[in-house]
């Protein structure tokens, strides 16, 4: 996010502007995958939100999320992990997951998209961090 946040907005800036939106993309899917695993309902009604966030103002969102689910990761039991949990998508798909599958889902979806935005710097000639 500290590249992101730094570049010159004129910098490719429709790279600059997907770049974020990936990064909101990735701490929507984080907080509706944690709401899962608690059992309560989200608040979003697609896997991104219609404004896109300032970097800043994103950054400290995604810690706030990953920090979430590192203290989950501390107390949750290897029983826990292969339990099923039911879900609607946002499209109002049906899907289940066990604990473990959602946490697996979270992290490499998360990894995915962040290639995806080193690849989007490198085209800008940005080294990705």
């Amino acid at each position: 996010m500290e590249t992101l946040a730094g570049l010159d907005p004129s910098r490719g800036a429709a790279e600059r502007h997907a770049a974020i939106r990936l990064m909101n993309h990735i701490r929507v899917v984080s907080r509706i995958f944690a709401a899962h695993l608690q059992g309560v309902a989200h608040r979003y009604a697609g896997d991104n939100t219609p404004d896109t966030p300032e970097p800043r103002a994103l950054r400290a969102a995604l810690a706030e999320v990953d920090r979430w689910y590192l203290d989950h990761l501390e107390t949750i039991s290897e029983q826990a992990l292969a339990e099923p949990i039911a879900f609607t998508f946002t499209d109002g798909d049906k899907g289940c997951m066990t604990r473990q599958e959602m946490l697996t889902h979270v992290v490499l979806h998360g990894g995915y998209h962040r290639g995806e935005i080193g690849r989007m710097l490198a085209g800008i000639a940005v080294s990705p961090p």
